[in-house]
């Protein structure tokens, strides 16, 4: 390849990564779109005696019933359908919010090796902040587990009581006040100060690694207990998994510090409790 048309390449990058981004929550999203919709089906046609068949055996059911195996013991199949799920809703969610930071990093990588000091690829960061969001799938997947274990949710994978609901609500709107979430979210917000705070791009690929791995940590700091809010609305209700995308979304990008987080913990805690009230 000549130097123009190499040129010519590292100046699309940030395109190209852009383009990429976009594909990557796209698919992210179909497959969930997908699989509510399936969910859906079994629940729109299931007979209103439905509570009754909790001694069931599904197994031999369509992919609804194996997307929320909530009415018998979960096999190793149905742990890894699970889990598999929560990562690619994980992608989906997740991915919009690291774009600034990534078309950052991509910008700043073409420019470096047009110097001759070439960093390491923006897929190494990239899926280092993948791997902290899917070590938090796998543990939102023991949760299900031990909620569904415990009868606490819903068909759908809901809380099925308002007290559940209340409690969930009421601890992520508390812990959007926290000084962690301030902290993990000033780390989200500004890219350029959480690379300059952590030694800045890295040459080798490990290190950008390492870098990807901690800016995911802030990013869980910041979002987990939202996360934990599906399980109040739905874990498969697209609407609200949107709606905490959404918020997920505004609280890193618009210039408002603590602004966001707090009015939304200030609503959930709110709510919360009024579920609570409701449940007595």
């Amino acid at each position: 390849m000549s130097d123009t048309a190499l040129e010519a390449v590292l100046r699309r990058d940030r395109t190209v990564v852009a383009l990429a981004l976009v594909l990557l929550t796209g698919l992210a999203w179909t497959y969930v779109l997908w699989l509510a919709a399936d969910m859906a089906m079994p629940a729109a046609t299931a007979p209103a005696a439905s509570s009754d068949m909790s001694g069931m055996d599904m197994s031999g059911m369509d992919m609804g019933a194996t997307v929320a195996p909530g009415f018998r013991a979960w096999a190793p199949a149905d742990f890894a359908f699970i889990f598999t799920m929560w990562a690619v809703m994980m992608v989906g969610m997740m991915t919009p919010s690291v774009a600034p930071m990534l078309l950052l990093y991509a910008g700043v990588g073409r420019k470096a090796k047009a110097d001759g000091r070439p960093i390491a690829s923006t897929a190494w960061f990239f899926t280092g902040y993948l791997l902290v969001w899917i070590a938090f799938s796998l543990a939102a997947t023991g949760a299900q587990w031990l909620l569904a274990r415990l009868a606490l949710l819903s068909p759908m994978m809901a809380a099925s009581s308002a007290v559940l609901g209340g409690v969930i609500l009421i601890a992520a709107g508390l812990y959007q006040w926290t000084p962690m979430k301030g902290v993990c979210l000033r780390q989200c917000q500004a890219p350029i100060a959480f690379l300059s705070s952590h030694g800045g791009f890295r040459r080798h690929p490990l290190g950008a690694l390492r870098l990807g791995v901690e800016h995911g940590a802030y990013c869980l700091g910041c979002c987990w207990a939202l996360m934990a809010l599906l399980f109040v609305g739905g874990v498969m209700n697209v609407l609200w998994i949107a709606g905490i995308a959404i918020l997920v979304l505004l609280e890193k990008t618009m210039p408002t510090g603590q602004l966001i987080p707090r009015i939304s913990g200030a609503l959930m805690v709110a709510i919360g409790a009024w579920l609570l009230v409701r449940a007595h």
